[in-house]
């Protein structure tokens, strides 16, 4: 893994990264968006691409952030399907149960 997304993204998922993106590792939840941990390339086009501040190096994160790394990972073992290619896949239309359970409005 080399690049994950945050609380930032819940209810926002502005997808501006997926655009950016050379090899279509981002895919959709259903309030946010995952990077797949096996497919980034540690190119770090999203992190610029985001214009909320919500993809950090798995590096970089810090507090809070942090549960986000193991919340990916969970995610791609709940739903083996979303592998391949995001825009293949299209929306999975689930999200990690912590994800599932924040509070509405996302962020922190």
């Amino acid at each position: 893994m080399a690049y994950v997304i945050n609380d930032a993204c819940i209810d926002v998922a502005d997808k501006a990264c997926r655009e950016e993106c050379p090899v279509d590792c981002i895919y959709e939840g259903d309030r946010m968006l995952y990077i797949h941990p096996d497919e980034c390339v540690d190119c770090g086009k999203c992190v610029t691409a985001c214009p909320n501040g919500a993809i950090a190096s798995e590096h970089k994160l810090s507090g809070d952030a942090e549960r986000f790394r193991d919340i990916a990972v969970e995610f791609f073992e709940a739903f083996p399907e979303a592998e391949g290619g995001a825009e293949d896949v299209g929306a999975v239309g689930s999200d990690h149960p912590v994800v599932a359970a924040w509070p509405s409005g996302g962020g922190a």
